[in-house]
This record gives structure tokens, sequence and C-alpha cells, in this order.
């Protein structure tokens, strides 16, 4: 894809969705940091609603601390992996308190430094509580990157430094929830809605003219 194409993409989806943001729902910066702990191999929709019973009881370090782990578990069953989950969250809380008086860091090599955090989740937490121009790449940001051209590796972060060179500047920090947003729901895995997408003549995927 041309830089001309690129920013021309960009420019529609902004005009689409002029105030982008992340569809989890948090109050505070270490409410989404757990929210995004616990969306690993999870919809949005699901999580939504184990914090909010999550976060009704205990929406701090300390308070998740002193839920155990049996508590938390029981609040969280319902979210894949809620053991090993479980488990990361308590570690953090622990390290937030010890390292960063309970609050949610605002570097990254301090964000993965925390049980749990890679740098997907940090890239998130940058982005969306700092306003770095991060981009996370999740299942749907590779697919979409890929399919239209925008940016092809294989692996998220070959993506994401090849996005971070081919989104203009003016772009960057809403681009991360433009592409999550877009392959959420136009630019599915399954049965992808080409003839609904405002970006498809842009599109390099040679796939879209059988669904068009």
């Amino acid at each position: 894809m041309t830089q001309s194409q690129c920013t021309e993409l960009f420019q529609r989806l902004a005009a689409a969705n002029p105030q982008p943001t992340t569809e989890l729902r948090y109050t505070t910066p270490f409410e989404l940091l757990i929210a995004v702990m616990l969306s690993a191999q999870s919809t949005d929709k699901r999580v939504n609603l184990v914090t909010a019973q999550l976060f009704a009881l205990a929406n701090t370090p300390q308070a998740i601390l002193a839920l155990g782990e049996a508590g938390l578990v029981a609040a969280i069953r319902s979210i894949g992996l809620f053991n090993s989950k479980a488990r990361h969250i308590l570690a953090t809380c622990a390290q937030l308190i010890a390292e960063h008086d309970g609050e949610v860091p605002r570097t990254r090599d301090a964000l993965e430094a925390l049980p749990g955090v890679g740098r997907k989740t940090a890239n998130v937490l940058l982005n969306t509580l700092f306003n770095e121009p991060t981009i996370a790449v999740d299942t749907h940001i590779f697919r979409v990157a890929n399919r239209t051209g925008l940016a092809r590796g294989t692996t998220p972060l070959a993506v994401e430094q090849q996005l971070l060179k081919a989104v203009p500047v003016l772009f960057l920090q809403s681009a991360h929830h433009w592409l999550i947003l877009h392959g959420r729901y136009i630019c599915t895995a399954r049965r992808p809605q080409c003839a609904n997408c405002i970006i498809a003549d842009l599109c390099e995927w040679l796939e879209k003219s059988q669904l068009s």
C-alpha cells in the first residue's frame, strides 16, 4: 500500500469514528490494567461482565489482595485461563504496592516487569492511559494489517514495527483503536463484510473480490 493510500485509509476511518477508544469498561488506570490482563483469549464483552462484578468487590491492588486467590478465582471464573490470570493479577497487585505505591507505572519497562504483562498489554496501557503513539497488535490488528497491505509480517512484533513506520503521524495515536474495531466488526476472521467496508477499494486482500 502506498503512503497516499495509507493516509486515505485512516482519513476514512477517522471520519467514521473521530474519537475511537477501548470497549473495555474502566474508571481508573488500575481497573484498565486488570481488564486488559483478563482480556487475553477472551472477548471485551465477557471481560466487562466479569469486571462489573469484580470491581464492585475490589478495584484497588490492596482490595484485590484482600480477596485472596480463592476469592479472586471465584470472581473471574467465567473468564478463560482464570487460574493463571488470578495468580498473575495477585502478583501484579503485590508488585504495584511494593514498587509503585499502588499506581500503574508509566514506562514500558516497568509495565512489562509486572507479572502477566507482556508487550501487547503494555502497549494498550501506554496508548490508552498515557497517550503514547503505540499499537498493540492483537489478532484483529494482525489480520487487518496483513489483509489490507498496511503492514505484512508473520509475527505481531513485525507487524507492529511495520505499522509504526507506515501510519501517518497524524493518525498514529488512534490507529490502534481504529484497526481493532475494524477487525472486530468489519474485517472479521470469518465472513468479512467487504461489501460494507469503507476501505475496500484500498485493500489489497485478493479474496475480497469473492465476497463483494
